[in-house]
């Protein structure tokens, strides 16, 4: 069973005020965040990096294509000159 937190942190009762997080904590907690995260390899970023751009180009052509073909049925549906 799922517990509904929208609204209120889920750590803290609702009726305890809110406090600021300073900036020296806040960098911290964002630095060992960072020390968590898996970064890709050398391989593996040149790997995603060709299969996103080889992706585009195919989404490029597809949208080319179909407005290519759109263009030419309302050219010929409407008479254009």
């Amino acid at each position: 069973m799922a517990i509904d937190t929208r609204g209120e942190t889920a750590d803290k009762p609702s009726g305890e005020k809110k406090t600021r997080t300073s900036p020296a904590l806040f960098y911290r907690q964002v630095v060992n965040e960072l020390r968590k995260v898996i970064w890709p390899t050398r391989k593996d970023l040149i790997t995603y990096t060709t299969v996103v751009l080889i992706f585009v180009l195919i989404m490029v052509g597809i949208v080319y294509g179909l407005d290519a073909a759109l263009g030419w049925a309302v050219l010929r549906v409407f008479g254009g000159s």
